[in-house]
């Protein structure tokens, strides 16, 4: 069937057969990514090359890329920013557009007035290693012309992997049995030849790039054998660095024929006592909703709320009736929160952080910046 034809819609059997594990299922480094795919949905490769290309052509998909555990590559924290709300669209279109470094913008909101909700404004940083998220962030807020920020990198994560497909029509309070992973963010040091392979390696996929053993072109273009870039893979994942080959849905416009894969995107707040960060964050990150959770100390401006994680959902009541479930189970797992909130997120743009020093030599260059004064 001519892929202009095809079905693109995530409601397609076949099509939410395949996303229910390229979305978030694929980890690791795998040498021929969409034959696992295929293996995995027991769906014959050549279907699910065709309906790859064809949702991401249609924008079904917005990107297929190989994830890489970016905290682990390079200094990285949440950031919220203050600044007079004439200014906020201007931001968002600034750091969304200019700023490679800022990955996930959002405008948040909150149900009342509560302590940050002045904060309208988030994003996701990470900083190359060798450079300084303070001096980058004070030097966006000279940009936007903000009124202050702040910085919250993640001590520990606890849970990472959307697959909004297969969490549609999840019950509230749906978990694991087991607890949730401890990952740490301890900056891992690359090889020039590392980062030579990690470059294209991360770098989306075309359409006309889907197809079996992707990894031959990106090989080429490292400049290196299809052995020696497999190689390196794999070395690259035994240490930690690689996340999990993804198909990244748009989940914040709706589809040509007005489907949403979500439409409410709400950031959880909780305190917990000091010490008992982990033990909470382990709770909240077994939780089936949750496509993050972490670890971030929220300070003052926040009421110090120090465990947070993101949930999406079609009905804002359904996102509030998981969150009741998530708050019944700390209270039953002996873990007391003495304060919560919630952030929800409105005009959003999702993109990949870059994390290439390189790259950040280059941009100090194109905005009128000395790297050596950028240097942490």
């Amino acid at each position: 069937m001519p892929e202009t034809t095809l079905p693109v819609e995530i409601t397609d059997p076949l099509n939410a057969r395949i996303l229910a594990v390229s979305e978030d299922r694929i980890v690791g480094f795998q040498r021929d990514p969409f034959a696992t795919i295929a293996l995995a949905s027991d769906v014959p490769l050549d279907q699910v090359l065709e309906r790859l290309r064809a949702m991401l052509a249609a924008g079904t998909i917005r990107r297929i890329r190989q994830t890489l555990m970016a905290t682990n590559l390079a200094p990285g924290a949440l950031v919220a920013w203050r600044l007079p709300s004439e200014r906020l669209d201007a931001a968002f279109e600034y750091m969304a557009a200019e700023d490679p470094f800022s990955g996930h913008v959002v405008i948040r909101s909150t149900d009342a007035e509560t302590p940050g909700s002045v904060y309208r404004l988030w994003t996701t940083l990470k900083v190359p290693q060798g450079f300084s998220m303070t001096k980058h962030c004070d030097f966006l807020l000279e940009r936007i012309g903000g009124e202050g920020y702040r910085l919250m990198p993640a001590k520990r994560l606890f849970a990472l992997g959307v697959g909004h497909v297969r969490r549609r029509g999840m019950e509230p309070g749906s978990r694991s049995e087991e607890l949730g992973q401890v990952l740490g963010t301890t900056v891992v040091e690359l090889s020039p030849l590392e980062w030579r392979v990690l470059e294209p390696l991360k770098r989306e996929f075309a359409a006309e790039e889907i197809r079996a053993e992707p990894w031959a072109a990106r090989a080429a273009e490292a400049g290196v054998s299809l052995d020696e870039f497999l190689r390196v893979g794999r070395a690259l994942n035994e240490r930690g660095v690689i996340g999990r080959f993804s198909t990244f849905l748009e989940h914040v416009k709706p589809s040509a024929a007005g489907t949403r894969v979500t439409r409410y995107n709400a950031l959880f707040h909780w305190r917990v006592p000091p010490g008992r960060e982990i033990d909470a964050g382990r709770e909240v990150g077994r939780h089936h909703i949750m496509t993050h959770a972490y670890w971030r100390e929220g300070g003052p401006e926040f009421a110090n709320v120090n465990v947070m994680g993101v949930a999406h959902g079609t009905e804002k009541a359904q996102v509030l009736a998981h969150k009741a479930a998530i708050d019944a189970h700390l209270a039953e797992a002996g873990i007391p929160v003495s304060y919560t909130n919630v952030f929800w997120g409105g005009r959003s743009e999702i993109k990949p952080s870059e994390i290439a020093p390189a790259a950040y030599v280059a941009w100090c260059s194109r905005v009128g910046l000395d790297p050596e004064a950028m240097r942490a």
